[in-house]
């Protein structure tokens, strides 16, 4: 975008006319790290260059959206190109019907990924992303296509294991809210009638996802996987974390991370250099002033 695509008589064009030729070009530069989708709804892309040596794909928790890995990019080496799966019923695609069950998200999700799997490639998914990419990861191996090179999953229950909360999904609004005001749900979000009108029903399928989700037994997969958990998450602890063991044949890791559910907000510096720790480990990318040289307690 330029200043000469703008009405005339728009406030922007005016002030972007008044821009100096460096602080133009730095918008510019802006502008074009503004994620992108790449022929399909289903995935954004946060552009990090033309050359990338590696693609990050990220799935979200429960309600949330590809946003939430906007500023990765930042922590992340040049190399790394970070996309995240955007479902339907969020951000971009608010106004299409949310999904509430596995199966047709992994469908979409597979032939939407093929086109981008030219290079190597790693995923990372929390909570109900956790779920998403590890089922997305079994599918592609069914298929015969590249797989994952790596597999970072964090704050989620080993698939195996059963489910030891009640059904939520069906819940009314009211009895809804107050579950997720005990997980950790701002109570000024919860009071916004407006923006939860807008988010209940994207979160009521994300929990029908997850709810409903049926494990069936497949050898372990074959690439290394590390799980991370929150040292004062109180939805899943140590112990749900490490039987994801047993869904690895290869280098398996578990290291706990300060925070709640949630870290990957609050303690986000530390997980990216756990990341990009493995990634480096794995010749996936060059090690250098990225990699942190002490790691967390496991």
């Amino acid at each position: 975008m330029t200043a000469n695509t703008l009405p005339e008589n728009s406030l922007l064009h005016e002030r972007i006319t008044r821009l100096t030729t460096d602080k133009r070009a730095q918008l510019l530069a802006r502008l074009r790290a503004e994620p992108s989708r790449e022929d399909t709804p289903w995935l954004v892309r946060f552009s990090r260059g033309d050359a990338p040596g590696i693609r990050l794909f990220c799935f979200s928790y429960a309600g949330s959206g590809a946003s939430i890995f906007r500023g990765w990019t930042d922590g992340l080496p040049a190399e790394v190109d970070v996309w995240a799966a955007q479902l339907p019923g969020r951000e971009t695609r608010v106004g299409e019907q949310p999904l509430g069950r596995m199966a047709p998200v992994i469908d979409a999700l597979h032939e939407a990924i093929r086109p981008q799997l030219d290079l190597p490639y790693v995923f990372f998914g929390h909570s109900m992303g956790a779920l998403v990419a590890f089922e997305l990861a079994r599918r592609l191996r069914s298929a015969g296509d590249p797989e994952p090179a790596h597999l970072f999953l964090a704050a989620f229950r080993a698939p195996q294991l059963a489910n030891p909360n009640i059904k939520i999904y069906h819940l009314p609004d009211e009895v809804l809210k107050t579950v997720l005001l005990k997980e950790g749900t701002p109570q000024q979000v919860l009071e916004n009638d407006e923006l939860m009108r807008a988010l209940l029903p994207t979160l009521r399928a994300d929990f029908e996802l997850c709810d409903t989700y049926e494990y069936g037994a497949e050898p372990p997969l074959r690439m290394p996987v590390s799980v991370f958990g929150g040292h004062q998450d109180v939805r899943v602890g140590r112990s749900d974390l490490e039987p994801w063991r047993d869904q690895a044949a290869g280098p398996f890791r578990l290291a706990m991370i300060p925070g709640s559910h949630f870290f990957l907000h609050s303690a986000q510096d530390l997980l990216l250099t756990e990341l990009v720790r493995d990634l480096g480990s794995a010749a996936l990318i060059k090690e250098g002033e990225h990699v942190h040289d002490r790691p967390i307690a496991g």
